[in-house]
């Protein structure tokens, strides 16, 4: 028998396998929900890879030079709680015990910044590996942009485990594809052949060739015919990594449940207890020395701690390193810690335009591009592009050079027509740190993102979606490219920031809170169409817009008798609005809002100073669905905008069809006076 790569002896090896085998039955069983059977399976392979090939330290899981590990499959999670347990991250076996309660840093799926160690919060499936592609891809760029001759300061790897369902979903052939394109070498995923599915086998509902399929994507592919087998699992490691010219899948057939002898390879190990009869059997089968729940054989733990030893070592080693570093490349090594803190240079925004005073119309995606052009000369790691959309996006960096295997310091990415991948591997960028991402495309074709934005946004990740096109006044392109629900529909989810800015001085206010905002998503919503200039001598200066809402334009008289509240490009309907109602006697106040977060997040009182409590009559106007806006407008208030799909014609012709005129907007102003008149308000 081949000696063991860890060095161990059999029995020794076994003992530390088995170990993460008895945590995760012991707690589903106790949680009484769970997903055992997976854990089990890759058992083995967790325990090779985090003692012998991942280059992590549990003392400090923030190690910017560590290799990265993705439980893609995170219902999984009792594998990636038990390694962190067993190779001493600060998990606690209380921690364990506690799985899946409340207050626990053990959650049912794994979350990032609750427990340890994690790196990124999965549980939805293909989302892991979606980024993990992003964190290869800011992996090699920083590499290219800080290593020097002699001093390789970023070097390491990102690895996935990833199961059946994970490549069911489309997600993954997105990023699967777009890895094999960008020949990211230092991407390793694990594929977890265990043909299960939690409705039976894999054969009902697929026949795909996995190694294949990934041929197809040039791909380094590998076969190990039994996921148990130390030797098979580490040659295939060893070999992933030698190759230098593309990512590596390894297909590695296991047997889900493993150790269990009565329900191993059974579809019902998936997301259920084992059950005290069947995990007491299974600790006899392994012949493991104690039946107690949660028993971790002493010698066993301390093989696997081991591991903390190496990895300190791994990361003085790094840092003696990295000291030289900053001795000959005192500036370069600065700037790798700013922008791996996440942190603006000073005077970043320097060639940010103000736009006070702007005598032509144009459209808000075309204010956005020239305001990128600014952030990207002060924000060196800011790097995106689009779905296949830049010319219309507006979101190709002027010299920044395409991002590709040939030139990976490059900062326009092309993502192809991948929505969804594309907002997956911009999570994995600013999961790893260094990067400021964004990416652009219609505001329609965010549904194909939402999977994506959603994590971004439970994450807390400083990524900027840039979504142009964004209502009916795209024009003749029709129903199914004119965002109705969209704006409503992204303003619900939870720390998502919106800004839908009125004009240039908004743009550029809305790129600086996007890029100034470190603890979320950021969202722009810009026209295809031109809108009017705003000259900022006469109006509010554009830097209230930080306050979500603020009084663009004052009624002529104190308090109004009407607010009219709108956002984008209905900010000049309204504009035009209020100059005839106060041609009839009508004093009307009109707010900008370009966006609904900001404003939630400011203090009551700002609030009712922009919508005064007396003043009940208000219109508000939105090229885009009405629902939700009578949490501005009231029950005297009325909105204005579109509650059906809409059509193919030109911008001016559907906004008069459509009832979106200043004349709609004055005769709804009337109405909610009238309302008010009627009610004795």
């Amino acid at each position: 028998m081949p000696e063991s790569p860890t060095g161990l002896s059999p029995e020794l090896d076994q003992l530390c396998i088995d170990a993460i085998r008895v945590l995760s039955m012991d707690a589903v069983q106790r949680a009484n929900c769970g997903h055992p059977g997976t854990p089990m399976a890759l058992a083995p392979l967790g325990y090779l890879l985090w003692t012998r090939h991942l280059r992590h330290n549990p003392a400090d899981p923030a190690w910017a030079d560590r290799d990265r590990f993705v439980l893609s499959v995170g219902h999984a999670s009792m594998l990636i709680y038990s390694l962190l347990h067993l190779t001493g991250y600060d998990l606690s076996m209380e921690e364990i015990v506690n799985f899946r309660q409340w207050g626990s840093l053990t959650p049912g799926h794994p979350e990032l910044r609750h427990t340890p160690g994690v790196e990124t919060t999965t549980g939805p499936l293909g989302q892991g590996v979606a980024n993990s592609v992003g964190m290869a891809l800011a992996e090699r760029w920083l590499a290219a942009r800080f290593n020097r001759p002699g001093h390789d300061v970023v070097d390491h790897y990102t690895y996935a485990f990833c199961s059946d369902g994970d490549l069911m979903e489309g997600i993954s052939h997105e990023v699967a594809a777009m890895a094999g394109h960008q020949k990211l070498s230092k991407l390793i995923w694990v594929f977890d052949d265990n043909r299960i599915t939690i409705e039976g086998g894999t054969d009902l509902s697929t026949a795909t060739d996995q190694g294949d399929r990934f041929l197809g994507y040039q791909w380094h592919v590998q076969h190990v015919n039994d996921g148990t087998d130390l030797v098979a699992l580490d040659q295939a490691l060893i070999a992933a990594r030698a190759a230098t010219d593309r990512p590596s899948l390894i297909v590695m057939k296991t047997r889900i449940g493993e150790g269990s002898p009565n329900r191993a390879g059974h579809h019902s190990t998936h997301g259920a207890p084992l059950g005290e009869e069947e995990i007491a059997a299974t600790k006899a089968n392994l012949a493991y020395p104690s039946l107690e729940p949660f028993h971790v054989d002493p010698d066993g733990l301390a093989a696997w701690r081991t591991t903390a030893d190496r990895g300190g070592e791994l990361q003085a080693d790094w840092s003696t390193r990295f000291q030289a570093y900053r001795a000959e490349h005192p500036e370069l090594a600065e700037e790798f810690g700013r922008m791996m803190a996440g942190e603006l240079a000073t005077g970043w925004d320097a060639e940010v335009p103000g736009y006070e005073n702007i005598d032509k119309a144009d459209a808000t995606r075309s204010w956005s591009g020239k305001v990128l052009q600014a952030v990207a000369a002060g924000v060196p790691n800011l790097i995106g592009g689009s779905a296949d959309l830049g010319s219309s996006n507006k979101t190709d960096i002027d010299d920044g050079g395409d991002l590709s295997a040939n030139n990976p310091e490059g900062r326009v990415i092309h993502f192809g027509v991948r929505e969804h991948g594309m907002a997956g591997v911009m999570n994995g960028m600013a999961l790893h740190g260094g990067i400021r991402p964004f990416g652009g495309t219609f505001l329609i074709f965010s549904d194909y993102m939402r999977p994506s934005i959603r994590l971004a946004a439970l994450m807390g990740l400083p990524v900027t979606y840039v979504f142009t096109h964004d209502s009916i006044g795209l024009g003749e392109d029709g129903p199914t490219h004119q965002p109705i629900e969209q704006l409503m529909s992204l303003r619900s989810m939870p720390d998502l920031l919106d800004l839908r800015p009125a004009d240039a001085a908004e743009t550029a206010v809305a790129w600086r809170i996007a890029m100034e905002r470190t603890e979320g998503p950021t969202w722009l919503s810009l026209t295809r169409q031109s809108v009017p200039p705003l000259d900022r001598t006469v109006f509010a200066s554009a830097e209230e817009a930080r306050r979500g809402a603020y009084v663009l334009a004052e009624a002529s008289n104190s308090p109004p008798h009407v607010v009219l509240i709108a956002s984008g490009s209905e900010v000049g309907l309204a504009l035009e609005a209020k100059e005839a109602l106060e041609a009839e006697g009508t004093a009307t106040r009109v707010v900008s809002m370009p966006s609904w977060w900001l404003f939630t997040q400011q203090d009551p009182a700002y609030q009712d100073l922009v919508l005064p409590p007396q003043v009940p009559a208000r219109v508000a106007v939105e090229a885009g669905s009405t629902f939700g806006w009578a949490r501005w407008v009231g029950d005297a208030g009325a909105a204005v905008g579109i509650d059906h799909f809409g059509a193919s014609a030109p911008a001016e012709t559907l906004y008069e069809r459509f009832g979106l005129t200043s004349e709609d907007v004055v005769a709804t102003a009337r109405a909610s006076l009238e309302k008010m008149a009627r009610a004795g308000a």
